[in-house]
């Protein structure tokens, strides 16, 4: 996923989004009317593979850097470094200090959620914990790992995003390591949307096998996924999440608890199979959009909301990897793709990761480049 867009990708790629797009486009004055300039400022530099941030209040940014392990904080202009255990987080290929979340309750509670890889007698993992900041912001204090185990080989697909949604609960998406075997199987945490208690790391009461005798099992919301790389709930409530293909179909999908989303890359790990496959046994869940081939490596992403906003309003912006972009997608209430739209803005800044939403017009772009060349972009609408 590390080559960039050649022209013959390039033509492909821009085939697929014409494609998507619906058959009675707007007329082009309409069009720049709806959607609104965007204003891009580079707020946070000289980092490394910053792989996820959040809003802290107070104009304060949290964020993780996936290869150093660390965790750090932006603030009016001025950046410092938590007191973390970094030392303790296994970082190899995909996999190091991953995913973050902020608890909705973070004034009171001063609780963080963080995904990473880990060690145990010698055997690594992936993992979520749960920690306390002070009230500075300058050091975390782990409460609990809220749950662990999913599986980790080379370090390739190691996920792991998550997301705290309405009901309180916890979403954590996951990769499959590249094992064939851990998309479809109960007994494995790969490949799979988690659903847990954010307090305790219990299995969340609703999960589909939430009564079964593998404690595994009671864990699962959603499986057959690839490899999770962005999870957003919208705003009516549904849950939604973003996952990387193999040499085709970057799919986004609405989550339904239960729903098999048809990855079985078996015997072996063979990257050839549909993404979703419909010849499994039961019913499986076609994805809401696809990038047909070639992938561009989707990553991280958010459904936007804010005044100001235009038609971005409402638009689920999609990190791209090797095609160096976002897009936003529409959907309709039912949740059938509507339009894709790719400002070229936002095509100058390499690749990127995630996206993140608000305040108001505002929402947040990290990159993915390496070498200390990234940046946490703030992006603005400008009516």
């Amino acid at each position: 996923m590390r080559s960039l867009l050649g022209v013959s990708t390039a033509i492909a790629l821009t085939a697929t989004l014409l494609a998507a797009a619906p058959a009675h486009a707007e007329p082009r004055e309409a069009q720049r009317a709806a959607y609104p300039a965007l204003s891009v400022k580079r707020v946070v530099t000289g980092l490394d593979h910053p792989w996820d941030v959040v809003r802290l209040g107070k104009g304060r940014l949290l964020y993780t850097q996936r290869d150093r392990a660390t965790l750090n904080v932006w603030s009016h202009g001025h950046k410092h470094r938590v007191r973390f255990p970094s030392g303790s987080v296994w970082v190899s290929g995909e996999t190091g200090l991953l995913g973050l979340e902020v608890d909705p309750k973070f004034s009171k509670n001063h609780r963080i959620y963080t995904c990473q890889g880990g060690t145990t007698n010698g055997r690594h993992d992936v993992r979520v914990i749960a920690w306390r900041l002070n009230p500075s912001a300058t050091r975390a204090k782990r409460i609990k790992r809220l749950v662990g185990g999913f599986p980790a080989s080379s370090g390739r697909h190691g996920g792991c995003r998550l997301l705290i949604d309405r009901a309180g609960s916890l979403l954590v998406g996951t990769g499959d390591a590249a094992i064939g075997t851990n998309p479809e199987s109960k007994h494995s945490f790969g490949g799979k949307t988690l659903r847990l208690n954010r307090l305790t790391g219990a299995p969340w009461p609703s999960n589909p096998f939430i009564r079964s005798a593998n404690r595994t099992a009671r864990y699962v919301h959603t499986y057959g996924h690839r490899n999770v790389q962005g999870l957003s709930q919208r705003s009516d409530g549904t849950l939604w999440s973003i996952e990387q293909g193999t040499y085709r179909d970057d799919e986004v999908n609405r989550l339904v608890n239960g729903g098999d989303y048809g990855y079985n890359p078996v015997p072996g790990y063979n990257e050839s199979v549909p993404m979703t496959d419909q010849s499994l046994p039961g019913k499986q869940r076609n994805a809401a959009w696809r990038s047909g081939d070639p992938t561009i490596a989707t990553s991280g992403g958010a459904f936007l909301y804010g005044t100001g906003l235009g038609g971005y309003q409402g638009t689920l912006a999609v990190a791209a990897l090797k095609a160096q972009r976002v897009l936003f997608l529409t959907f309709s209430a039912s949740g059938r793709l509507q339009r894709v739209r790719v400002p070229a803005v936002l095509k100058r800044y390499g690749r990127i990761r995630t996206v993140v939403d608000g305040p108001g017009a505002t929402f947040y772009v990290t990159t993915d480049n390496g070498d200390g060349k990234d940046a946490i972009l703030r992006v603005t609408a400008r009516r």
